[in-house]
């Protein structure tokens, strides 16, 4: 029985895991390199308005996954009181890219950066993404700077937003970030993520902590681990929550603008996690809500892991919405119990550069662009298919993957975890103590939430397949 960490090393491996890469490649259209006009458009002289306020005096920095060059945020947080100011400094891709272009074209068919774990499928070539826009440390560059003003309980109190240039000071990254290195910044940035952690939950907000499947490549090979998130993560994700909620509620405010929603759960649907949560033992307290129990669990306790996978039907139905004139009738993001828009990754995200344009024009009194508002129908479906392509593209790697390391190991028996069972009662999925894969399991009456022992039926890596069955 397989304890061990599962890694492939092998030069056969390595060709084995490029070749899958390349066919998920073609089977999903991953874009390629960019069309020569496109290219030669990026390299061309941008076109940033005056008068941008000079911010560059202030330490601003950066914090992403180690490695990162695409730099779409970076910060300067202060206290002020009781509360805090947040200048949030985004790139300012409008700049870059002319409404019309071969560029902007390229752009919407792209929809998103793409990522795999050879490489990535950017939105914009290199040399902006990964260069001339983006907020690399010791650099001049534009930028659309946030400075929202909050209270000590976490309450925004004031919003500005204007074109500025900034220059990033320090370029840090989640693993070497950490809340006990003494570093004032962390710490100033765990005090205000607290302080917005418990205003989410205070609304009703809520964020599902189940780790993430990862494909890792180092050390000469390749492996999965899964991703949880470290304390700087979250923190940082309420940053960008922060800004985007001010954001929505500016563009509400003005009556024109893109919004990220989702709509409540349907009763029915709470109802059934509560039944769930009585079977896995999981306390509901009366008048307790959803949010409140999440927070309270420990996804590395198997019957709280079965627990958070099957609630994770409550957080469906994201999508952008459109608006210009009345607001619409489902303005609210569910899982941040508030109204949000995506303003703060502009290089990575096609979306945010029309909604950050919306604010800047509405902050100014000034009418928006008309080639802003005359996108803002066509985006919510834009987005929808290049957000559904990427999260295909993330299932099909991890499935490649999952199915290579185990390949070698059919008729082996692994210790697991039931983590959701079908509704015939038939089968289910588990997700295995080591290595972290998922898969379906045959079995009659699967005990949700239970350890079990399965066995290895089928690895099959031309079809990202694995497939186990209940021994025990």
């Amino acid at each position: 029985m397989p304890r061990r960490p599962l890694r492939l090393r092998t030069a056969e491996a390595d060709a084995e895991i490029r070749a899958g890469l390349d066919r998920i490649r073609a089977e999903y259209s991953v874009p390629g390199p960019f069309p020569p006009a496109v290219l030669s458009e990026a390299a061309g002289p941008a076109s940033h308005p005056d008068g941008r306020a000079d911010l560059r005096g202030l330490p601003f920095f950066t914090l992403d996954p180690p490695g990162s060059l695409d730099l779409d945020q970076a910060m300067h947080l202060e206290r002020r009181g009781d509360g805090h100011r947040v200048r949030y400094a985004i790139a300012d891709m409008a700049g870059f890219v002319r409404p019309g272009g071969a560029l902007d074209a390229e752009a919407r068919s792209r929809g998103v950066t793409l990522y795999l774990p050879d490489t990535n499928a950017p939105l914009h070539p290199r040399p902006l993404s990964e260069n001339a826009a983006s907020l690399l440390p010791g650099r001049d560059r534009p930028a659309v700077a946030w400075t929202i003003d909050i209270d000590d309980t976490g309450r925004i109190t004031g919003v500005d937003v204007r074109r500025a240039l900034v220059r990033s000071h320090d370029r840090l990254d989640y693993a070497g970030a950490r809340h006990d290195d003494g570093d004032p910044r962390i710490a100033l940035l765990g005090e205000i993520g607290e302080r917005l952690i418990a205003a989410e939950a205070a609304r009703g907000g809520v964020s599902l902590p189940l780790p993430e499947q990862e494909v890792v490549h180092a050390n000469g090979g390749w492996a999965l681990k899964l991703r949880g998130d470290l304390a700087t993560e979250a923190w940082n994700a309420q940053i960008s929550l922060l800004t985007g909620r001010a954001a929505a509620r500016m563009m509400l405010d003005g009556g024109v603008g893109l919004l990220r929603t989702m709509p409540p759960a349907p009763p029915e649907a709470v109802s059934r996690v509560k039944l769930a949560a009585g079977a896995l033992g999981v306390a509901w307290p009366g008048g307790s809500s959803y949010g409140d129990i999440v927070r309270a669990l420990d996804p590395s306790l198997p019957r709280h892991a079965a627990f958070l996978h099957d609630a994770a039907a409550l957080m469906r139905g994201a999508g952008y919405t459109a608006f210009d004139g009345s607001p619409p009738e489902q303005a609210e993001h569910a899982a941040v119990a508030a109204p949000y828009a995506h303003v703060t990754a502009p290089i990575r995200r096609l979306a945010d550069r029309y909604a950050t344009e919306v604010c800047l024009a509405l902050a100014a009194g000034r009418p928006v662009p008309g080639w802003a508002r005359d996108a803002l129908p066509e985006l919510p479906e834009v987005m929808q298919r290049a957000l559904r392509r990427a999260a295909d593209v993330d299932h099909a790697c991890v499935d490649l993957v999952e199915a290579l390391l185990l390949r070698d190991h059919v008729g082996h028996v692994f210790d697991a975890v039931v983590v959701d069972v079908s509704a015939d009662r038939t089968g289910g999925r588990v997700q295995l103590v080591s290595p972290p894969v998922f898969g379906r399991c045959d079995g009659d009456a699967l005990p949700l939430g239970e350890q079990v022992r399965v066995r290895l039926e089928e690895a099959d890596p031309a079809r990202r397949r694995v497939r186990f069955s209940r021994t025990g």
